[in-house]
């Protein structure tokens, strides 16, 4: 899985972990902290914000009870593009769900990362057996084993969307707060309206890839709204000099007056995001950062990521590390007004090589909301001492 990945990084991890993590970028002009943030975020990443969504947060376990009562009431098609999806007591869920609609006539799409998923190919066969198609992304001998799927999406009838850092593996079934047997924590939504379209296109692209085919045009129908929320779907594939998450992260931190908060689970930063954070914490702005801790899954980043939170923390960041179990959140939280959800990392793989999906939300009230729950998650860590 991601420790496969970051040992085919290859060198020495922290000789990998400048080299590889260093960004040409720098996106620090006084002109994007004062412009229109959806200006902004169009000409930064080419993502159009859209009003008129219902974005639901449904942290935690509570994404698999969504996604399947969403499956549940499917009536033309399942699309499902993830990095893990491993056998289990959700993976039984799903499929079992999913049975029932393909029986019904519902068209079920899956890609599966074959990196990510490297015990996929049993359940490949009983999903195809039911009548799914589905596929393992990027088998070619020889090809750049680093550049994966990472993307964590489901899409039903093109009209409801699922994204955050979930994967199908029993892990993600819990509350966040138990280590024995894991439950990892981590930050979803559930959304309705018209930026869904996006999200079903970055599902079209890796299908596109995987088969060399289009999507059905049913399969972007005309949306109406749904809800207050202004939003857009970034998505990030891998580009030697800057990637769109690499931009995204950078565009949220130079665009905060008040506050920027950040929860990613692997925080090994480029160097332009670590000298953005400083400046903003220098100028008197609100600066978090949370990461996994003792509990995370790849022990081989702590170092790194420690050596990186002190350094940050000496500038007046605030950074945590997540006690109660691993946490597995990608989120960020600029001023009063916007935040990020999705399967973005903050590491030299999610920032320069994967293929990657975030939602932007401008909403207030869930701004509030992320707020709330981003103070919890605090609670419930150790902050590193300055």
């Amino acid at each position: 899985m991601r420790f496969l990945l970051v040992l085919l990084l290859g060198g020495a991890l922290t000789g990998c972990f400048g080299r590889l993590g260093e960004s040409e970028f720098r996106l620090d002009g006084a002109d994007v902290e004062n412009d229109d943030f959806a200006n902004a975020l169009y000409q930064t990443t080419g993502a159009r914000m859209v009003p008129g969504n219902l974005i639901v947060p449904v942290d935690d376990g509570r994404v698999f009870e969504e996604e399947i009562e969403a499956i549940h009431q499917a009536k033309t098609t399942v699309h499902i593009v993830t990095f893990i999806w491993s056998d289990g007591q959700v993976s039984n869920r799903i499929i079992d769900a999913l049975a029932g609609r393909i029986r019904a006539g519902v068209r079920c799409r899956i890609i599966v990362d074959a990196v990510g998923s490297t015990d996929f190919c049993k359940l490949q066969r009983r999903l195809e057996l039911l009548g799914c198609e589905a596929y393992r992304f990027r088998l070619i001998p020889g090809q750049d084993d680093i550049a994966r799927v990472h993307r964590k999406i489901i899409i039903v009838d093109g009209r409801v969307g699922f994204t955050g850092g979930f994967g199908i593996d029993d892990r993600w079934d819990g509350d966040g707060l138990h280590d024995d047997p894991p439950q990892w924590r981590d930050s979803n939504v559930m959304v309705r309206g018209p930026v869904v379209a996006q999200m079903q296109q970055a599902f079209a692209e890796n299908w596109q890839e995987v088969t060399g085919s289009l999507l059905p045009a049913t399969s972007f129908p005309q949306i109406e709204e749904a809800g207050p929320s202004i939003a857009a779907f970034v998505t990030s594939v891998e580009n030697s000099v800057v990637t769109k998450n690499e931009r995204l992260t950078q565009l949220f931190i130079a665009s905060a007056k008040k506050r920027i908060w950040i929860a990613n689970a692997y925080f090994l930063p480029s160097q332009p995001i670590q000298d953005l954070l400083a400046r903003k914490a220098h100028a008197g702005i609100d600066v978090r950062v949370l990461a996994a801790g003792e509990k995370t899954d790849i022990r081989v980043y702590l170092p790194a990521q420690r050596s990186r939170m002190d350094k940050l923390a000496t500038a007046g960041v605030h950074a945590f590390e997540y006690i109660p179990a691993m946490m597995h959140a990608k989120t960020m939280l600029l001023d009063d007004r916007y935040f990020v959800v999705g399967s973005c990392n903050m590491d030299p793989l999610s920032l320069n090589k994967m293929d990657e999906g975030a939602l932007v939300v401008d909403d207030p009230k869930l701004a509030a909301d992320e707020q709330r729950r981003l103070l919890k998650d605090m609670k419930n860590s150790e902050e590193r001492k300055r």
